[in-house]
């Protein structure tokens, strides 16, 4: 399975892993599964970090890369024509943007969305597939 990770998804991974799901760290840890993180989440820990919304012990967000792909983790970028058809992505009450990039990553890629988050669930009917 091709599964992208949820920002929370990805800190709780890396750093709190007894939050997630038995399904979602099962899904992370099988080998069989490539598991992406978008640079959408760095960005936004990025700037949570700085605004002081987001605390991190023993790492800064420079960091986060790495430690993702040792891991195993992959690095997913975020390119020109994704962004330029963001606007596609029909508003149906979610308003975070970090979220719906996250979310059109993962309809235009085809990935599971592992998370926590049932507000995602209104992008189902979009293509969207959510687990946790």
């Amino acid at each position: 399975m091709n599964c992208l990770l949820d920002t929370h998804t990805l800190l709780w991974a890396l750093f709190s892993p007894e939050l997630l799901s038995a399904r979602s760290a099962k899904l992370i840890r099988d080998p069989e599964n490539t598991v992406y993180v978008s640079v959408v989440s760095f960005w936004e820990i990025s700037l949570k970090y700085a605004l002081g919304k987001l605390e991190l012990t023993n790492v800064l967000p420079d960091n986060l890369p790495d430690v993702a792909q040792q891991m195993g983790l992959e690095l997913l970028s975020l390119d020109a024509p994704e962004a330029a058809t963001f606007y596609r992505l029909h508003r149906v009450g979610h308003k975070d943007p970090f979220d719906r990039l996250i979310i059109w990553q993962a309809i235009q890629y085809k990935l599971t969305l592992i998370s926590k988050d049932s507000s995602f669930e209104e992008y189902k009917g979009i293509g969207l597939k959510t687990c946790w």
